[in-house]
């Protein structure tokens, strides 16, 4: 088991039933069905196939990979893989819900896993992270390198798993400085918003003609052409999901990353050992499911006392002193 998620951690919360017997590493044929955008998307999908990969070159298991095209493609491609004997099963995305619960119902003694939603099914692990509090610190970096006093945020589709990411946001900038304008915009209400880089770009750009000098893109492929205009205009961009500072070295404040490798690579460790289970992991700062990350490619631009004040936030949030607020929990943020 990773150290960033030891065992505990992955059995904690709703904790289900053992789907079958310990498996052999010859007896296992992972599948994992990727969402839009695809496993190259530089963020999301991109950090799930590296934690994949890493799997594979570890044991020498292939795994049957497909990306989806489509929304009709979902149920089907499960389906498909739960029919042709592949097991485990990952299905990646909150929108894999719908179709992960038919099909487990379906197949039962196959085991299954999502990221990003949870479905509540013996035979299924849930991942779900803290982005909340992930973003909180990339809130706070943004507060303290602003030097207008304005900084942005890109979603991508509007639901209230992006409004998580931004009230975090929005929390840590006000943590450090009330007065500071926090601009928002989503890029649409379809799974479409999450593949367009132009218009992310011209939402960036509208966010800095109004002064904003950070701005933060939690857009899938979107972002990435949110993370281009505020390079090319000389400003201040943060990343998420995989750590995207090596994008726009000199340019990226930081990136909220979320370790799905991580959950990738323990939920197939954890079946090819038999010790599959059931249940729900809610993986935060505390479990090392979120972050914020500090590399070469940014060292230049975050100041020793930025860096501490973070560390210091960090670790009162695990220890219980910052509570920062889950948009999720009332579709409500205290602060705007």
């Amino acid at each position: 088991m990773n150290k960033l998620l030891p065992a505990a951690v992955l059995a904690a919360a709703v904790a289900g039933v053992a789907a079958t017997a310990p498996a052999r590493a010859d007896s296992i044929k992972p599948a994992i069905l990727f969402d839009m955008g695809g496993k190259f998307d530089k963020g999301f999908n991109e950090g799930v196939y590296n934690g994949s990969q890493i799997f594979s070159k570890q044991t020498g298991i292939k795994i049957h990979e497909f990306e989806v095209q489509n929304e009709g493609q979902r149920e089907q491609t499960l389906r498909k893989f739960a029919k042709a004997g592949d097991d485990p099963v990952l299905a990646i995305g909150f929108a894999q819900a719908d179709g992960l619960t038919v099909v487990a119902k379906e197949y039962p003694k196959t085991k299954f896993g999502i990221i990003d939603m949870v479905v509540d099914l013996p035979n299924v692990h849930s991942f779900v992270f803290k982005e909340q509090e992930g973003s909180y610190l990339a809130g706070m970096l943004a507060a303290m390198a602003t030097t207008t006093k304005k900084v942005g945020f890109v979603g991508g589709m509007d639901i209230p798993l992006i409004s998580k990411f931004a009230c975090g946001y929005v929390q840590g900038v006000k943590a450090v400085d009330p007065s500071i304008a926090v601009y928002q915009n989503m890029t649409g209400t379809t799974p479409s918003a999450w593949n367009d880089p132009v218009r992310g770009g011209e939402l960036a750009k509208s966010q800095m003609e109004r002064g904003a000098d950070v701005v933060y893109a939690a857009a899938g492929a979107t972002g990435l052409g949110v993370l281009q205009a505020v390079s090319d205009a000389g400003k201040l961009a943060i990343g998420v999901d995989s750590d995207q500072n090596y994008l726009h070295p000199g340019h990226m404040l930081t990136s909220m990353v979320k370790r799905v490798d991580v959950a990738t690579q323990d939920f197939l460790t954890d079946a090819k050992a038999g010790k599959f289970t059931g249940g729900l992991s809610a993986l935060g700062l505390k479990e090392g499911g979120v972050d914020v990350a500090f590399d070469k490619d940014n060292a230049a631009i975050v100041k020793p006392e930025w860096k501490a004040k973070v560390e210091a936030a960090k670790k009162d949030i695990i220890a219980g002193k910052i509570a920062v607020h889950n948009y999720m929990d009332d579709n409500k943020c205290p602060v705007s």
